[in-house]
């Protein structure tokens, strides 16, 4: 892990502002990890806000619910900001948010009391998740009711507010705006786990959400350096620790050896340690989706960035185009260079400004000339910086070398599916090889089951 540059300076005090909705949605048939949904609309019809307009016959799979009320204008292919392109559910706002649920639309929500809520059965819990079509919102997309439901048992849950990219202040916001709507959510997630231990994580340059989570459960944080364990005797429902801002903190797997000591071993899942991991924005949807019947239709997105004039914090619906979120920052200062979705560091560079909002968007980050330059990339000089700086203890030099001559079962042994892909191999290279790049594609050939040439 190292330190960077954080850049956060230019949203962190942007309370969250709600954009309005688009003429026009676009919404990807992918926006999760697992199948692809089917459409369940067609082309000229009507649809409401929070319908479910896109489902799949499986078993990880997420549904896709209409972020406004409107016409269906096609079914086509379109710009996506991971995949590149996808089949999306184009739809024509009609400005009316119309909807059957009369606890809708948005802003207007009725609250479940807590009498309707301490009834629910943790399988009722996780049925509402499903059918809200909640996913991990860190980044990793994983249909969060699967999480609701471990393969074994688990004794901690840990609630990940590190919020570790630089530039991005989106959880950041949520976990001092909504922090008693993220306890909530957390008390459900619980009920569904049967957890003893309950840890907030968060680093230590988030002191104003620190504070505003010690007075909601009237817990004070403790501060922990980086791999020393916590007082596990846990005396109060929720632990609070506050870990030093560094790169990649908010990994799963480095949250759990950094907080409990426990290392998730290769080819495992933190469950299988007794941990399970939720994003604090993942923890508020869970709690919108159960308090209020509210499906994922909507999510806060940090808009960034030297190349705007007002960058800011936005509560925007899935499917509204980037290029809506940067007209809403503006006016540009200067020409971007280039535009990111996501953080610099795990986020993808886009081709096209049509791209839209998907699930796991959490921001926007434009960049100029000079700090996207690109650098000539040189021969690997063997100097290891690669080695020490990764967080997953992999050989991403050897990783690079396997991948350039597609030998796959070389990059197999190389342990290349441990990669968690945050970019620090890249980043520290003298050489500036692309080496997350390159593994990112061994990654692919061997889950395919790809063989040496």
């Amino acid at each position: 892990m190292i330190k960077l540059e954080e850049h956060k300076d230019l949203t962190v005090n942007q309370g969250i502002e709600k954009l309005a909705a688009p003429a026009k949605v676009y919404l990807p048939l992918s926006q999760h990890l697992g199948k692809i949904c089917a459409p369940l609309v067609r082309a000229a019809d009507t649809v409401l806000l929070a319908q479910k307009i896109a489902a799949a016959q499986a078993h990880v799979f997420s549904p896709i619910h209409s972020s406004v009320s409107g016409r269906v204008a096609a079914i086509e292919d379109w710009p996506h900001p991971v995949l590149g392109r996808c089949k999306a559910i184009a739809i024509e706002n009609d400005g009316l948010d119309r909807t059957e649920n009369p606890c809708l639309p948005a802003g207007r929500e009725k609250p479940k009391t807590e009498d309707e809520i301490g009834r629910l059965t943790p399988e009722e819990i996780r049925s509402l998740v499903f059918e809200a079509g909640v996913v991990g919102m860190g980044g990793a997309s994983l249909p969060s009711h699967i999480k609701l439901f471990p393969p074994k048992p688990v004794d901690t849950l840990i609630i990940n507010a590190a919020e570790c990219e630089p530039y991005l202040t989106c959880d950041y916001r949520l976990a001092l705006e909504k922090t008693k709507e993220i306890l909530l959510g957390i008390g459900l997630i619980k009920k569904c786990l049967a957890v003893k231990n309950v840890i907030i994580a968060i680093e230590d340059n988030k002191p104003a959400a620190i504070k505003a989570f010690e007075e909601a459960f009237g817990s004070r944080f403790s501060v922990l350096g980086s791999r020393r364990k916590p007082n596990t005797e846990h005396r109060e429902p929720i632990e609070g620790v506050v870990l030093r801002s560094q790169y990649p903190q908010g990994g799963e797997k480095q949250l759990i050896k950094n907080i409990l000591g426990k290392e998730v071993p290769s080819g495992k899942l933190p469950f299988d340690v007794g941990v399970v991991v939720h994003n604090v924005a993942t923890v508020f949807a869970i709690y919108e989706a159960v308090y209020l019947n509210k499906p994922l239709y909507e999510r806060v997105v940090t808009v960034t960035g030297s190349c705007l004039t007002h960058p800011k914090n936005l509560l925007v619906r899935i499917g509204t185009p980037i290029s809506e979120l940067i007209a809403a920052c503006g006016p540009l200062k200067k020409e971007p260079a280039k535009i990111i979705i996501g953080g610099p560091m795990m986020g993808s560079a886009q081709y096209s400004l049509e791209a839209p909002v998907i699930k796991s968007t959490g921001g926007v980050v434009l960049l100029d000339k000079r700090e996207a330059k690109v650098q000539e990339e040189e021969f690997c000089i063997r100097c290891g910086a690669c080695v020490r700086a990764c967080p997953a203890g992999l050989e991403p030099c050897l990783i690079n070398l396997a991948s350039e001559k597609e030998k796959w079962t070389e990059a197999k042994i190389y342990r290349t599916l441990d990669c968690i892909e945050c970019g620090l191999c890249n980043y520290v290279c003298p050489a500036h090889r692309p080496l997350t790049q390159s593994i990112k594609r061994a990654k692919l050939e061997v889950a395919k089951g790809g063989q040496a040439a």
